[in-house]
């Protein structure tokens, strides 16, 4: 297919842009979205990416980092060697750890509905997995091993839950007159 008369000619420099806010432009551009705090506040904008990543002691390259080490014969002794890099801002890589030693905290939540579900089947059929399943309210035909696996769950996201649940069921339930 033959090409169109425009893109054939010759390209003219335009005197009316100016190169060097359109470099400034790309370079804002290119600046990376830091979503850790503490890289973020000890991120240098003037220095490169590498460079800041060295300083805080974190690795820009994983293959520098953990080179596979040579080792060179002196006499009968095996010497390794490593690249030293300078860290001039720990503080980032300790704050970085404490916050990955704090325990994660479990927020999984499970629908009323389900709750409502596994509540039902344990207050009429107990602990008997195969009547659960054979119950009219099963509208999902869930086996015995998928509804036991639905209360395990639920006893393991809501805890307290389920404790208060089991000691309303214990407790006889005052004679209405």
């Amino acid at each position: 297919m033959p090409k169109t008369k425009q893109s054939k000619r010759r390209k003219k420099f335009d005197y009316n842009k100016n190169r060097k806010k359109l470099k400034q432009k790309t370079l804002k551009k290119y600046n990376p979205r830091i979503e850790n705090d503490q890289i973020r506040n000890a991120w240098d904008k003037n220095k490169s990416m590498a460079r800041n990543l060295q300083e805080m002691g974190l690795a820009f390259d994983p293959n520098r980092s953990l080179p596979i080490k040579k080792q060179k014969l002196i006499g009968k002794d095996f010497v390794t060697s490593a690249p030293v890099g300078i860290i001039t801002k720990p503080y980032v890589l300790n704050k970085m750890e404490e916050e990955a030693s704090l325990p994660e905290k479990d927020t999984k939540t499970l629908s009323s509905d389900l709750i409502e579900y596994v509540q039902y089947m344990i207050r009429e059929h107990k602990d008997n997995y195969k009547a659960m399943a054979r119950d009219e309210k099963n509208y999902y035909q869930d086996t015995p091993k998928q509804i036991k696996r639905k209360i395990n769950e639920y006893k393991r996201c809501h805890p307290d839950h389920f404790n208060v649940f089991m000691s309303s069921l214990t407790t006889p339930e005052p004679m209405q007159q």
